[in-house]
């Protein structure tokens, strides 16, 4: 299976097989929410307020990631120090180690 293939949110596929007006080319993006405010997160700002009203603090000072911990827990979030660079897989780390507080919805 020869061809330029691609990794990209968690899925392998051939970068050939998506012609320029295919489903996913016009797929629109994605926003992590905060539930209960209904807060579209739009900066590293806005996560760092509504995961510290959580109990997550800032981890270590890694040079190329954002690191948040929860005490009481083992979890550790990791997402790129540059906002522009969240992908989908880091929303739904946020989302599975925070239940029912952030949302991924379509923008």
């Amino acid at each position: 299976m020869t061809g330029v293939w691609v990794f990209e949110d968690g899925i392998l596929r051939r970068a050939e097989s998506e012609a320029p007006g295919s489903s996913r080319a016009a797929r629109p993006g994605k926003v992590l929410v905060h539930v209960p405010s209904s807060e579209v997160v739009t900066s590293y700002d806005v996560l760092e307020r509504r995961l510290g009203e959580l109990g997550w603090e800032r981890y270590l000072n890694d040079p190329c990631l954002l690191q948040f911990h929860q005490r009481s827990t083992v979890h550790l979030i990791s997402v790129p120090r540059d906002f522009a660079r969240i992908k989908l897989v880091h929303m739904y780390d946020i989302v599975v180690k925070t239940r029912n507080i952030f949302q991924v919805r379509d923008a």
